[in-house]
């Protein structure tokens, strides 16, 4: 019996903001053989469940479909759509999370599952969420914040000699113009897309009324490059944080990595910054939500790619984090797959 390897999983909604929510989730995957190569053209059995709670919770909803793999192993299918074994879709209360999607297949087509995968849904499928959930009481206005203080107005510049009656005079030369006043208590000194410290900047925050940033650097390291070249011994928590990736990249590196996502980062230099890391899954997920002004300032060539990045945060001894830049979700997957790397430093 061939062992199957769902390698990553997309779960998107397809609904219009102003159409009624359809009670269905769209879910695709790309599915492997024990030695890594597509499964494709072929007919696969699949059980879905919806877990409520945990990975090991309680399924509230189960369905059965048997889908076919494209010519790239892809398969496609609507979970809502199935033949149900148990529970009624429509009526799952999203608000109730977290909820996790259970995969269970067979690749000859049938109903002998062999392979199962669990996967968290990251955030709430908006579109049933809105359908399912109760309004709240809008909450009261808050206070309005409090005004920053006014630069100081600028010398007026000295006035330009008259000119002589009859024609007209020469115009006069400008007078200098006065020095900018200082920002509000309240402002920020660097913005988002801000080409700076080597890079461009994709978050910017206040810490203890200190301002603080990520930057991104501005090109991808490479569009393949494993995780690290040690991909089953695990390191453990000093490479599992999900915010701090200089800690995970320096753990990484500490292991004996001397290729990979966290080697080339550790390596890059930049604008003379040479303090460059891998960054951690939730700042990652920064560097996505940033993408559309990063794209808009560095344009296709050097913008972030519609593929998956690799993050520095490690999940096991063979498996780490990553982010897809196509469908917008967090996974974890193999350390030996070749994904895309972007470096990221702190201001």
């Amino acid at each position: 019996m061939k062992k199957i390897i769902i390698i990553c999983a997309t779960i998107f909604m397809t609904a219009s903001v102003f159409a009624q929510a359809p009670q269905k989730i769209s879910y695709q995957a790309v599915v492997r053989n024990s030695s890594n190569a597509l499964i494709t053209s072929a007919s696969v059995g699949i059980q879905i469940s919806i877990l409520q709670g945990s990975a090991a919770g309680t399924a509230v909803y189960v369905e059965t479909q048997t889908p076919s793999t494209n010519t790239n192993g892809l398969v496609s299918i609507e979970i809502g759509g199935g033949t149900v074994v148990s529970g009624n879709f429509s009526t799952i209360n999203w608000a109730n999370g977290p909820y996790f999607i259970k995969t269970e297949t067979d690749p000859t087509g049938g109903t002998a599952y062999t392979i199962v995968g669990t996967n968290e849904l990251m955030s709430v499928p908006y579109a049933l969420f809105s359908a399912n959930g109760t309004p709240g009481p809008a909450g009261p206005q808050g206070p309005a914040g409090t005004n920053g203080t006014n630069g100081a107005q600028g010398p007026i510049g000295a006035t330009g000699p008259a000119g002589a009656q009859g024609p007209t005079g020469a115009t006069g030369p400008a007078g200098a113009q006065g020095p900018q006043g200082l920002p509000g208590s309240g402002g920020f000194t660097h913005y988002i897309g801000e080409l700076f410290g080597g890079g461009i900047v994709i978050s910017v925050w206040k810490e203890n009324g200190v301002e603080k940033g990520l930057i991104a650097s501005l090109v991808d390291l490479t569009t393949s490059a494993n995780y690290s070249n040690i991909q089953t011994t695990i390191i453990g928590p000093t490479a599992q944080s999900p915010f701090d990736g200089q800690t995970n990249t320096t753990a990484v590196v500490n292991q004996g990595a001397t290729v990979g996502a966290s080697y080339l980062c550790n390596n890059y230099s930049s604008g003379g910054f040479n303090d460059w890391y891998l960054p951690a899954i939730w700042e990652l997920n920064q560097c996505y939500n940033a993408a559309f002004i990063v794209n808009t300032v560095l344009g296709a060539t050097n913008g972030f790619k519609l593929s998956y990045y690799w993050s520095s945060t490690e999940s096991s001894g063979s498996n780490a984090w990553c982010h897809n830049f196509s469908g917008g979700t967090s996974v974890f997957d193999s350390k030996l797959f070749a994904y895309s790397v972007r470096a990221v430093r702190r201001i």
